[in-house]
């Protein structure tokens, strides 16, 4: 299992508590990627957000692909996985950026592929938003567009969506001419894009029973397609650890109390009217951003890490976490549960 994390673009993740101790500040962010590299996680997932869906519209939230740039530059081993969203670019210069960035990071970026949720956001920033299905059409061509220009010279494209002729791009990206594609998605036109044109399938936080039957479906899409299997199925979870039973109830009420009031109710309410989802998302799971309380990574380290292998039982191999306050709960995480992990998974491996 291979562990990531949330960087804290938004200044937290729970739609109740006003000022989590994680400021939306470049600083900040910086001390969470080298602390966290140096604890001993993988990856860090850098959301694409121009306003703050779960602070509210008014707060402030990070740059994505600024702060990436930045964030390669004061890590050595992290792997950078940043969201990426057609609607706001033109392909061939976020295929020039992208290179660019992959390089000062030295092969460390992966992007993961957004088709975008938020109406109210595009207005605001002049980003394109169609009818859903339309959405994932336009992902298509501008992955195409991408992986022309990354493995290509000169590469020309005409569709629907984009057009370009005899286009250079250089630097080629790090890693033999290609920067690694995740996406998640839960229409049938969103898994078909992803299982035809990504490396990776990454999904919200669902019960066991709701992440294994998205596993089997995107494998069986892969070999429907005579492609080879992702590399990765990544979940993500909110981590709720503590030494007692008592201790994890009284953590949950304070994270779990939404408002209709709140500042990130009026971006609960666009997302579910905007995305196809497969399940019905409560308030309570919305408290908590990406249905990070389902996979219920809640209790004891030992309850944790137990379910954390049985995830991995089932093909979860990535974890991206979320942790409030970020730092401590991070250390918390690391010197608690990874050491539980390791040792239950030895034993299981001797007693066979």
């Amino acid at each position: 299992m291979k562990y990531g994390f949330w960087l804290p673009v938004f200044g937290g993740w729970l739609r109740n508590v006003e000022d989590e101790n994680m400021p939306a500040t470049f600083d900040y962010v910086k001390k969470v990627a080298q602390t966290a590299e140096s604890l001993g996680y993988d990856m860090t997932l850098i959301a694409e957000l121009n306003l703050n869906d779960i602070k509210g519209m008014e707060a402030p939230t990070l740059d994505a692909w600024s702060t990436t740039a930045a964030i390669a530059t004061v890590t050595d081993k992290l792997e950078i996985l940043t969201a990426i969203r057609p609607g706001f670019y033109n392909p061939a210069l976020f295929a020039k950026t992208a290179s660019n960035i992959d390089h000062i990071s030295g092969g460390r970026i992966s992007l993961n592929v957004v088709s975008a949720w938020w109406e109210e956001e595009a207005r605001q920033y002049g980003g394109v938003f169609t009818a859903h299905d339309e959405r994932y059409a336009r992902t298509e061509e501008f992955l195409e567009v991408l992986k022309g220009l990354w493995t290509q010279t000169p590469h020309s494209f005409k569709g629907k969506f984009y057009e370009y002729e005899n286009t250079y791009l250089s630097p080629k990206p790090v890693r033999n001419q290609h920067i690694p594609l995740y996406a998640g998605g839960e229409s049938e036109a969103g898994k078909q894009v992803i299982a035809k044109n990504c490396d990776s399938y990454v999904m919200h936080g669902g019960t066991i029973e709701e992440v294994q039957e998205k596993i089997e479906d995107m494998k069986e899409r892969r070999l429907q397609l005579g492609k080879a299997p992702f590399d990765t199925f990544g979940m993500s979870a909110y981590i709720v650890c503590r030494d007692t039973e008592e201790e994890v109830q009284v953590e949950l009420a304070r994270i779990q109390n939404v408002q209709e009031n709140s500042a990130g109710y009026a971006g609960y309410q666009d997302f579910i009217s905007k995305s196809q989802l497969n399940v019905n998302v409560s308030l309570e799971d919305y408290s908590v951003s990406n249905r990070g309380l389902r996979p219920n990574l809640i209790g004891t380290p030992e309850q944790i890490a137990k379910t954390i292998l049985a995830y991995e039982e089932i093909g979860v191999n990535l974890l991206i976490l979320q942790f409030s306050p970020q730092l401590e709960e991070m250390q918390r995480f690391s010197e608690k549960v990874m050491p539980i992990v390791e040792q239950l998974r030895s034993a299981k491996l001797g007693a066979h």
